[in-house]
């Protein structure tokens, strides 16, 4: 894939999380795909578990949407510099139990590193911002 490609195939992830669109988001998957959620330190494989995670905060903010604020790519790899808005008005499930829902509204910095193989995404890392978002939901102080 070119470089063009790859960004595109990770935007389009993005996209499909933004819209909700799981049968998009897990045909971009490919069957083994490892998605990481450093913050949280959980880690999921295949797209049942990818996809179940996902549709967690979905529940704990319907309005969550991602805006990529930059893109860095590299032989297979896509960076993702993003920016998750929401409003926490649903539980939200974790390793450490269920939050809440507070009502508050979140803005939170990430970045994701999106590896691919013939167009389709095979491993990623998600880094953000727990201790802010925790804060902003004013769960922590």
């Amino acid at each position: 894939m070119t470089e063009q490609e790859l960004v595109g195939a990770a935007r389009g992830i993005v996209e499909a999380f933004n819209a909700g669109d799981w049968e998009g988001y897990a045909a971009a998957l490919a069957p083994d795909c490892v998605y990481d959620e450093v913050a949280t330190s959980r880690s999921f494989q295949g797209a049942d578990e990818i996809i179940a995670c996902l549709k967690s905060w979905k529940e704990a903010m319907p309005d969550v949407t991602g805006t990529i604020n930059s893109t860095l790519s590299t032989g297979n790899s896509v960076v993702l510099e993003i920016t998750w808005e929401g409003t926490h008005t649903g539980p939200l499930e974790g390793p450490s139990g269920t939050v809440e829902a507070t009502g508050k509204h979140q803005t939170t910095r990430a970045g994701w590193v999106l590896e691919f193989d013939g167009g389709k995404n095979t491993a990623s890392r998600h880094y953000f911002d727990m201790l802010s978002f925790f804060q902003q939901l004013e769960v922590l102080p």
